[in-house]
């Protein structure tokens, strides 16, 4: 790295729930304390600001052949968001890179393991991410669920918020009609708003908390920046 790192922009995706963006806000200042000599700045995809292409045009150029800024998607699947609106933030930058989505990562499959602990006989498990039309996105998801399952030593398949088939509230149904004692639905969210609201409401016995707040959240972002940084 130069001797003044890139800017780090922890891109999210943006909610309308308070909570939410309490929870988002935390992460970055979480990053902020870890990188004290790193510039931290804020900023969404979708629903509000700061507006990630505003902020990345507001990033200080530190020269020719050195990285100015890192964005960092805080998010959980590399789908539209990353491969499009991302990309497009960044297209007149080229000083300024984009780091990979968070997921799949084994440390975010150890949160979710803490979350819906060890499985009783009978249950089953629905992972539950936020959904997406990009087939990548969605192989994302498809191998988190093979980790989940893995570790769990239980099956696990996938429901999903949004988008694409099965939702979460079908691979509840199917549990049950396969004689699920128990559903246990396991958040692949980040933080409360919308999407963790329709879990709560897909008729599940049980639904785990979004992956926030978690030190290990933090140190996934964290090396995702410091690798495309090139430290």
């Amino acid at each position: 790295m130069s001797a003044e790192p890139p800017v780090l922009v922890a891109c999210g995706h943006g909610t309308r729930d308070p909570a939410g963006r309490a929870a988002l806000a935390a992460l970055v200042g979480e990053l902020a304390a870890a990188l004290p000599d790193v510039e931290v700045r804020e900023a969404y995809v979708d629903v509000h600001g700061p507006v990630v292409g505003e902020v990345v045009a507001a990033v200080p150029r530190r020269g020719p052949g050195v990285h100015s800024g890192v964005v960092v998607p805080l998010l959980l699947a590399a789908g539209y968001h990353v491969r499009v609106d991302l990309a497009e933030a960044v297209r007149r930058r080229p000083d300024v890179v984009v780091a990979p989505a968070l997921g799949p990562d084994d440390r975010l499959v150890d949160v979710l393991v803490d979350r819906v602990g060890a499985p009783r006989p009978g249950d089953a498990v629905v992972l539950a991410p936020a959904g997406s039309s990009d087939d990548r996105a969605q192989a994302d998801s498809q191998e988190v669920a093979r980790r989940l399952a893995e570790r769990l030593d239980a099956p696990v398949r996938l429901g999903y918020a949004a988008g694409p088939t099965p939702s979460v509230a079908e691979a509840v149904a199917a549990a049950r009609a396969d004689g699920a004692a128990r559903v246990v639905v396991a958040s692949y969210l980040l933080a409360p708003g919308f999407f963790q609201d329709r879990l709560g409401a897909a008729g599940a016995d049980h639904v785990t908390g979004p992956l926030l707040p978690d030190p290990r959240v933090v140190e996934v972002v964290l090396d995702r920046y410091r690798a495309a940084a090139g430290e």
